[in-house]
């Protein structure tokens, strides 16, 4: 084991963590004033529930002994065997819990995530247990297909550097697929839905930006020539989207917003999220340049032709990023860069890791859209997933909490 890595990953583990409270003020700046507090106990709610199942069994399922590629064995119960002496056979020179730790955080950003599509209508108690079935259903069956030892996805090549599988198009596609089950909000399409607190949105966007460094840099596992460049082609495809959002906006609407800055940086580590560790610094920033565009008509033209109210675009952020981030891992990845893919990327005249890479789009959107169904209607049998409508009209802060997160406040929202 070495010291210094170890305490780089830790760090990293760190980082990684801070972003899940990034990511309530984030989905907490964009929704309504008298909803702010639930969507922001969402992420804490799980934040907790994610620690817990993790040490108990969820670590074990994602990397324990492979059962048929699937998922892992249960010799890791509470974090039986992984100690302070025990080497991670994951990175040899990391302990085995520095590694479970690092992994944790993945594990509690990921279901924080989907909370965003069905924000302002899902009862608490429904999206706890939902969370908790999908963890088991959905992610720690695709961690361990994606990054586990004799991981079905990663047989057939496909690559996966820090989570666009793993976090990113399985928690889009769910949420989606979730807020299709739960309907729109009340008054959408009549109704102002405008958000309530930019500087909250801005706050968690950059708290996002931070943490993601550690996302990235330390899917490198170590601190080395490898995580500095996945450092600098995340911050490369981030600030890339960001500056392509802006003109997207000035287009648009003629102004730039601080909102839409917010988000096409975000969008931009996205999608560069799958890709950190195996593309070059200059297809990073064709990468986060792409991103933006397409996110941009997921949200504002797609969504609503299809008639989804996917409240705060999880999957419009999450699941189209996610998506394009894989498809553009295929195309510009480099065995001279990580020799873990196998093969060159498209744009370098080998087929066979961009088609590994669209089979393995189609099996985490697969995973997640049967996961996601069997979830809902396992936590229906135990109460159901929406709120009344009078409590959705009052607010999810006070129906669902008892809670005002601005006591003064006497007006209209």
């Amino acid at each position: 084991m070495d010291t210094g890595n170890n305490g780089f990953i830790l760090l990293c583990a760190a980082l990684v963590f801070f972003m899940t409270p990034g990511l309530a003020f984030f989905y907490g700046g964009l929704v309504r004033r008298k909803n702010v507090i639930n969507t922001m106990m969402a992420c804490v709610g799980i934040m907790g529930l994610s620690v817990v199942l993790w040490v108990i069994c969820g670590y074990s399922l994602a990397f324990g002994s492979d059962h048929g590629g699937v998922i892992g064995g249960l010799e890791y119960l509470f974090f039986n065997g992984l100690d302070i002496q025990t080497a991670s056979d994951y990175a040899p020179t990391l302990s085995a819990l520095t590694y479970a730790a690092f992994q944790m955080m993945f594990a509690m950003i990921t279901p924080s995530l989907l909370t965003g599509a069905v924000a302002g209508r899902m009862r608490y108690k429904a999206l706890f247990l939902f969370a908790a079935f999908w963890s088991f259903v959905v992610y720690y069956p695709l961690a361990h297909m994606v990054w586990g030892s004799g991981g079905l996805l990663a047989r057939i090549g496909s690559v996966d550097f820090a989570g666009g599988n793993v976090v990113h198009i399985s928690s889009g596609v769910s949420g989606l697929v979730l807020a299709a089950l739960l309907g729109p909000r009340s008054g959408i399409g009549h109704t102002s839905y405008r958000v309530h607190n930019v500087p909250f949105v801005f706050l968690g966007a950059a708290m996002l930006w931070f943490g993601w460094f550690g996302f990235n840099a330390g899917s490198a596992l170590a601190a080395d020539g490898l995580a500095a460049h996945a450092f600098m082609t995340t911050v490369v495809a981030s600030a890339a989207a960001m500056i392509v959002w802006m003109v997207l906006d000035i287009v648009r609407d003629g102004k730039p917003t601080l909102v839409g800055a917010s988000t096409g940086l975000v969008v931009g580590l996205v999608a560069i999220t799958p890709g950190a560790g195996f593309v070059p610094v200059w297809a990073a920033f064709l990468i986060g340049a792409a991103v933006s565009p397409l996110c941009v008509f997921m949200m504002h033209i797609l969504k609503k032709r299809l008639g989804l109210d996917d409240a705060l675009d999880a999957f419009g952020c999450h699941g189209i990023g996610g998506i394009w981030g894989g498809i553009a891992t295929g195309l510009f990845a480099r065995t001279d860069i990580n020799p873990v893919a196998r093969w060159d990327g498209l744009a370098f005249g080998d087929t066979r890791l961009f088609a590994a890479q669209l089979l393995s789009i189609v099996v985490t959107i697969a995973l997640a859209v049967a996961g996601t169904l069997v979830c809902a209607g396992i936590t229906r049998l135990i109460t159901p997933l929406r709120v009344a409508h009078r409590d959705e009209l009052l607010g999810m802060d006070i129906t669902q909490h008892g809670e005002h997160a601005y006591p003064s406040f006497n007006g209209l929202d």
